[in-house]
């Protein structure tokens, strides 16, 4: 055939010819059912053939429709093909990564610039979250999370460090014989879990340490990352971990006078498949632990 056939016409109708309905055609390319069946006439017109029988409101495919059908759908899925061809494929890989919200803030969000210049091909999504998550629902790559919690036996766990803790503030919170407790409902427990790590490790009697008393005014904070932030207020001590509060440390606002020491728990990385599956994830892997231990060095090296 000599004519040629409108290319509008012919993409309108593979799509009518996939759905078997104008309608259903019409939502998806976002035009009106009349402009579908206007440009259905015009090619079954230029082709002098009838491509649809319309029966009890319903349409289907004539012999010579089905023929054309079979033609457009391999044409347009050729030409999706090749226009996806002419992009060359990015070099970056994506990775969506749950941390627990106090560690993301005070900790991971700081060094994701450096992260970001060791590996510039790796984009990280970063998602502020604790405890039990469900990967397939939140779409989550890998999770950081502290040991605290049962995560099924589907995941896989990489450890990432050892949690050090100890109690921190100004300088000037630390002179006064007794000292404001500053607890969390979060970590409800962690003064006691300091004093049982200092006390199996004969740690508790080496320096006099002041009589640590609960706050009389201010009920337990809702998260750790509030009571830090009160430490750093000088409404008291709080006690914190060693990569929450290195970089205060490092910068003279807070001090922690007696150190650090470990709580028996520690930090880990969960996935659903191994890292070394993924080269992106085992990169984060091995730069989270890396990083992870230098934060920590300058202020536990003495308590290994």
């Amino acid at each position: 055939m000599k004519r040629s056939l409108p290319l509008n016409a012919l993409q309108v109708f593979d799509v009518a010819a996939n759905e078997l309905s104008f309608a259903r055609a019409a939502d998806r390319l976002f035009v009106t059912h009349g402009a579908v069946s206007r440009q259905i006439r015009t090619l079954e017109l230029a082709l002098g053939l009838p491509l649809f029988e319309r029966r009890n409101r319903a349409v289907f495919l004539t012999p010579a429709g089905e023929r054309l059908h079979a033609t457009t759908r391999q044409m347009f899925e050729q030409l999706a093909t090749t226009v996806d061809s002419l992009h060359p494929p990015s070099s970056s890989r994506t990775l969506v990564v749950s941390c627990e919200p106090t560690l993301a803030m005070r900790w991971l969000i700081p060094r994701l610039g450096t992260f970001a210049q060791i590996h510039p091909d790796i984009a990280l999504h970063l998602h502020s979250a604790g405890g039990p998550l469900d990967f397939e629902r939140a779409e989550v790559d890998v999770a950081i999370r502290r040991n605290d919690f049962f995560w099924g036996h589907s995941l896989i766990a990489e450890p990432l460090a050892d949690e050090w803790i100890g109690p921190v503030g100004l300088a000037a919170s630390f002179d006064s014989p007794r000292l404001t407790q500053l607890d969390t409902r979060t970590r409800p427990h962690a003064w006691q879990d300091w004093l049982r790590a200092m006390r199996a490790s004969k740690r508790a009697g080496t320096s006099p340490m002041p009589r640590f008393e609960p706050s009389s005014t201010a009920p337990p904070f809702e998260h750790f990352y509030l009571s830090l932030q009160a430490a750093g207020a000088g409404l008291g001590a709080a006690i914190g971990s060693v990569y929450m509060v290195c970089d205060e440390l490092n910068a003279g606002r807070l001090v922690a006078p007696y150190g650090f020491i470990r709580d028996g728990s520690g930090y880990v990385a969960l996935a659903r498949e191994p890292f070394a599956a993924n080269p992106a994830k085992e990169a984060l892997l091995k730069w989270l632990r890396a990083a992870l231990a230098e934060s920590a060095s300058p202020w536990v090296g003495h308590a290994q």
